[in-house]
């Protein structure tokens, strides 16, 4: 007998959804409160990215992180985080049973990406060109985080990837970490141009030999 499909839309979904809105809504609020009002929409948009992206860390893969940690795991958790982070383990797996490179990671992500989004934050808010180069190494890390999340399944045929069913591929493995590749790429362009640019200015008319 074949089995029935996943509900796509669980009270768990719209657990998830309600609250990446209200980080969404605060990220948000928070540059309207905190910029000046002459930001750039480069700069708006991104405090409310780097706002986004530390409540992320904190609130979301924090939880994951508690509930995988000193023998924990999701399988055997409850509550409603525990909920949340089995329905996307149903797509990939090592988040359900506290795989360590998971884990590892996402040590790395709650107590080192989370912090430093806030650091930048606050520059952007005192409009520091320092934070160009921070934005580099933040966005370096979140994109060789996501490297290492799913390379290692790519080179041992995704054994812990359901990629079978369109709303675990398309929803959960691509568009949930896609997103966390296209605008730190899009971040470390911008500020390489800033870097560059302060540095040919400073460098100054390139002096010809001999002369």
């Amino acid at each position: 007998m074949a089995s029935s499909p996943p509900t796509i839309f669980t009270t768990t979904s719209l657990f998830s959804l309600i609250g990446v809105t209200v980080v969404g809504v605060v990220a948000h609020t928070a540059s309207k409160l905190l910029l000046p009002k002459n930001a750039s929409a480069k700069d708006r948009f991104t405090f409310i990215w780097l706002a986004f992206d530390a409540m992320i860390h904190f609130s979301f893969e924090g939880s994951f992180l508690y509930l995988s940690v000193f023998g924990r795991q999701v399988n055997t958790s409850t509550g409603p985080f525990a909920e949340m982070w089995r329905e996307y383990a149903a797509a990939d797996f090592r988040w359900g049973n506290a795989d360590p490179g998971i884990v590892s990671l996402e040590i790395l992500t709650v107590l080192g990406a989370g912090p430093m989004c806030c650091y930048i934050l606050k520059q952007l808010v005192n409009n520091d060109p320092a934070r160009h180069y921070w934005i580099v190494v933040l966005s370096t890390a979140e994109l060789y985080g996501g490297w290492m999340t799913f390379c290692p399944e790519w080179l041992t045929g995704s054994p812990n990837l359901v990629t079978s069913n369109w709303l675990y591929l398309w929803v959960y493995l691509v568009f949930m970490n896609l997103i966390w590749v296209g605008i730190p790429f899009w971040l470390m362009y911008d500020s390489y141009q800033h870097i560059a640019g302060a540095m040919r200015l400073n460098h100054g008319p390139a002096k010809v030999k001999g002369a």
